[in-house]
């Protein structure tokens, strides 16, 4: 096993070399207003193969970077930098059809919300408004690649990658480059932490990473998990043996493990109650609303 191991590392840190050398010495296929998925992830590969060592299958991902789904997820990413929570119109979930459409799923996926409940001590009817206010229970799940956007966002760790970003963004003069570059580096590490989580994930489940898709953030399923949270908290609620949170069960166990997770307890005060919810999403207009519609669904 030792001599295993040890030829596995040298080949893994010959790889790593060979790679460093290779980037190195390529000329970048960068221009204003085009990308070129090869060089705009030759770095990312890169570090990727390289962490080998952190429970990364080099395998997987060169079988990811020679797929021709990958590509560099601008207008994604772009959404990204322009967001802004304060204009979002969470109203819409407070409005009469939203809270009956929470209703009626209350009691087409009663057993399983109870048993959460029961389980977790998470009220059903806070699990049920996380899951109207992320995707209306499955309706809108997004139509981003994840292993797209993830690895578009992780890119911009480099600086090559970053500039040419810029100079397509900057014809909206809602963000500064200052502002840009302070949220790409911050964002970068949290992107390439989450595309590691990714392929560890599809990995460990069989699944097709191009087959996947979420928000323009990464975050995937009914309950929209990023995929470090996938790996820790996500449940296989309907037993299963697999975790997959496109299925209901899985996602509302999950989102129960996950508030509890965070120190949601029964009886719990509405301060903390706050304070949980705001781990799932820190905008305080969305905690508002998700209690907001818990206590509607009480009524």
């Amino acid at each position: 096993m030792k001599i295993h191991v040890n030829r596995r590392l040298h080949f893994v840190w010959g790889f790593c070399f060979a790679l460093v050398t290779a980037v190195f010495f390529a000329v970048p296929a960068f221009t204003a207003l085009s990308f070129d998925n090869q060089a705009c992830f030759a770095t990312l590969r890169q570090r990727l193969i390289c962490d080998a060592d952190d429970g990364i299958d080099p395998a997987t991902v060169e079988e990811i970077y020679k797929n021709p789904s990958l590509c560099f997820d601008f207008d994604g990413i772009s959404r990204y930098f322009m967001h802004q929570e304060g204009r979002l119109n969470y109203d819409q979930f407070l409005s009469p059809e939203s809270i009956q459409m929470a209703r009626e799923y209350i009691f087409m996926h009663y057993s399983d919300l109870l048993k959460a409940e029961i389980d977790y001590g998470v009220d059903r009817t806070v699990i049920a408004a996380i899951m109207l206010v992320e995707t209306r229970f499955g309706s809108y799940l997004g139509e981003n690649a994840v292993v797209n956007i993830l690895a578009t966002m992780a890119a911009l760790d480099d600086p090559n990658v970053r500039k040419m970003f810029w100079e397509r963004l900057q014809k909206d003069k809602r963000v500064s480059h200052d502002t840009f570059e302070k949220k790409a580096l911050q964002k970068s590490g949290w992107a390439y932490r989450e595309l590691k989580a990714f392929i560890k994930y599809v990995r460990q489940e069989g699944l097709d990473p191009f087959a996947i898709t979420g928000s323009y953030a990464g975050a995937m399923g009914i309950a929209q998990f990023m995929p470090s949270n996938v790996l820790t908290l996500a449940t296989d609620g309907n037993k299963d043996g697999h975790v997959n949170l496109f299925h209901h069960a899985d996602a509302i166990y999950s989102i129960a493990n996950y508030l509890r997770h965070h120190g949601w307890k029964p009886g719990i005060s509405e301060e903390n109650a706050r304070k949980v919810i705001a781990r799932y999403n820190q905008s305080s207009y969305y905690v508002d609303t998700v209690l907001k519609v818990s206590a509607k669904l009480k009524t």
